[in-house]
Formats: structure tokens, sequence, C-alpha cells
């Protein structure tokens, strides 16, 4: 149960991310944004077609180079939002993409670290279960709560 339960949630993942990708298209940076998502969602999908996968240096070197990448952006963002941030920070543009950012380095970081066990323990199935359900309930909570995306700009509102 527990292979078939990880490959479930690496699939749901890849989903969110090529989904994440997709909704960048009207985004004044959509270039870069698609591959940030982008990225992730053929890692995720790679691991869920084949556990083992992440035990190849190429899928080894890929996701390590897009973690580093994100962890930097998503302090330089973390710190710009300590000094600005003036609402809750799902209100800010800034506040949105540390938390895709948190939420790709999280989720690679957790596939990195199954390259010797591909299910992983009962601890690590766990956290992968919260992680995949996270930004679906998230999404679902913000579509819901209009009064959240009033003050959002309209790049973000006209997408989905």
């Amino acid at each position: 149960m527990a292979p078939a339960l990880w490959r479930a949630c690496n699939g749901l993942m890849a989903a969110f991310f090529a989904l994440a990708a997709f909704v960048q298209v009207n985004d004044p940076d959509a270039e870069l944004w698609v591959v940030v998502y982008t990225i992730p969602a053929v890692l995720t999908l790679l691991v869920g077609l084949n556990p083992q996968v992440t035990g190849n240096v190429i899928w080894k070197s890929i996701s390590a180079i897009h973690i580093l990448f994100c962890m930097v952006w998503a302090v330089g963002l973390a710190s710009y939002l300590s000094r600005h941030t003036q609402q809750n920070i799902l209100h800010e543009e800034e506040g949105r993409e540390l938390s895709g950012l948190v939420i790709i380095t999280a989720w690679i970081i957790l596939c990195h670290s199954s390259s010797k066990n591909p299910v992983g323990g009962r601890i690590q199935l766990a956290i992968a279960i919260v992680i995949t359900l996270f930004p679906f309930i998230s999404w679902v909570y913000i579509y819901i709560n209009k009064e959240m995306r009033s003050s959002w700009p309209t790049h973000c509102k006209t997408v989905i």
C-alpha cells in the first residue's frame, strides 16, 4: 500500500506543479515562474512513474540545483516580506511566491531523500500526504474566499 500511496502523492504533486506552471501565463514574469514550476512537475512525475529515479545522477543534480535556487530565492523573498509586509503574506504577491517556493523545496527535498528507500518510512509518507494535500486545500480555500482575493492584482484573479 505504501508504494502506491507514494506514487499517488507524486502524481498529485506533479499535477499541482503543472497546474501552477499553467496559471502563470498572465503573470508579468511568467517565463520565470513557468520554468520554476515545470522543473519540479517533471522531476515529480518521474518519481511517480519510477521511484528509483531519485538515485539517478541526472535527477539528483537537477533537483539539487533547483532546490538551491528555490532556497536562495525564498530567503530573499522572506527577507523582503519581513521588512515590507503589512497584511497576511498571502495578500502579498511575494508571499504567494514564497509559499510556492517553499512547497517546491519541501517536496523535492522529500523526493531527494527517498533515493535510498523510494517509499520512505511512515513519517516520511505522512509528511508526503500532508504536503500533497496542503496546496490543493489552500487553492480551494482561496478560491472560495473571494474577500481574500479582492486585493490581489488582476493577473492573479483571472486565471482560474
